[in-house]
């Protein structure tokens, strides 16, 4: 038996012994492929839950930077949720409340996440880009800690409505069909976490698919719309958002680049410019690989491992490592590939209020 072989049947057994319980995403589990890259954090994965769970949580320390960096951030105010805010960060709060209660116990967190989920609900505003990044946490920390009925039901009926609700023109679940950008994966990842959370199968399948086409696979999806200055593109006439393997412009390799976000930077040039929307896309879509990985999707695997050739480029060939609040996602790419990219201490959230990836991952 091969390498990849024993991977996918260590994978399979550690599913089985995980129980996979967790709400609403039981009938999600996909089968993963023989044939899919081995990460060297699959085989320990116990995938209860859409983000992580309190049995994977037991066993990460109590102590520490990063574990003090969470707690400081679980002490925050999170008495007036709003998801109309783009640069608001009371997300970031309740994911980490939720991250010390599943790991403690301590209930205080976990009503103080109750109290912001239920006052989440409506505050939707008008744009699908503060959505996006606000959402995920919400559903993420509902998940961890469990909503007593009265407010689970209230909170999934909204959470089935909003992403289909029109916010100046868009919705949530067109910003990810169609904006190959930061808009996109920020909406993707919202999209993502709302079908686990709801059990939504059919809609996890769709979301699945569209990601894949993000990551550059033509064949799962290709509805996105491009600007039309398409000249980081490996193939103008066939664009995706991250170009393939080997792709070569002028003489210089653009394998792995964000091609909408190097874009924003202005036309084809070398050295290529340091764009931080780059990165930024990236924050949602290491998000929707992750979720969708936990839901039985090969994720990380897709189109050669593209999140990783995304960040390689970045650092290899633009010598842009991540900074401000992408800090984390080189947590998370190293956790999950096994590689060693430069990261920062303490590693600050996304602006989806995501994150923690140094507690999460740093010990793994």
């Amino acid at each position: 038996m091969n390498r990849r072989a024993w991977a996918h049947l260590i994978w399979v057994v550690a599913l089985f012994l995980g129980g996979l319980q967790s709400a609403g995403a039981t009938s999600l589990m996909k089968t993963a492929q023989a044939d899919d890259v081995f990460l060297p954090f699959v085989a320990s994965r116990q995938p209860t839950g859409i983000w992580t769970s309190a049995r994977e949580l037991a066993a990460l320390p109590t102590r520490g930077p990063a574990w003090d960096y969470l707690m400081k951030w679980a002490e925050e105010d999170s008495s007036r949720p709003d998801l109309s805010d783009p640069l608001g960060d009371t997300d970031t709060v309740v994911v980490a409340k939720a991250l010390v209660y599943a790991r403690t116990g301590q209930a205080r967190y976990r009503q103080e996440v109750i109290a912001a989920v239920d006052a989440v609900v409506g505050t939707e505003g008008d744009t699908t880009l503060a959505l996006g990044r606000n959402l995920p946490g919400f559903i993420i920390a509902a998940d961890l800690v469990g909503l007593p009925p009265d407010v689970d039901a209230r909170f999934r009926s909204w959470l089935a409505r909003v992403r289909t609700t029109s916010l100046d023109g868009r919705t949530l679940i067109s910003t990810h069909e169609q904006r190959p950008n930061n808009w996109g994966t920020h909406a993707g990842a919202a999209r993502i976490a709302a079908a686990l959370y709801l059990g939504d199968s059919a809609d996890l399948q769709r979301a699945a698919a569209v990601f894949r086409g993000w990551l550059g696979d033509r064949s799962a999806y290709a509805g996105f719309n491009f600007a039309s200055d398409r000249s980081w593109q490996c193939d103008p006439q066939r664009p995706v958002p991250i170009n393939p393997p080997g792709c070569v412009i002028a003489g210089h390799s653009v394998d792995g680049v964000l091609t909408e976000e190097q874009r924003r930077a202005g036309s084809f040039a070398w050295p290529p410019p340091q764009e931080n929307y780059a990165w930024e896309a990236l924050q949602g879509a290491v998000a929707q690989a992750w979720m969708l990985e936990r839901a039985g999707y090969p994720a990380f695997s897709w189109q050669d491992a593209a999140l990783l050739r995304a960040v390689t480029w970045l650092h290899e060939q633009a010598h842009f490592p991540a900074q401000g609040d992408d800090t984390g996602t080189p947590w998370l790419i190293n956790g999950v590939y096994g590689t060693s990219f430069p990261t920062h201490s303490p590693a600050r959230p996304g602006k989806n209020g995501l994150g923690f990836y140094e507690w999460l991952l740093g010990g793994r």
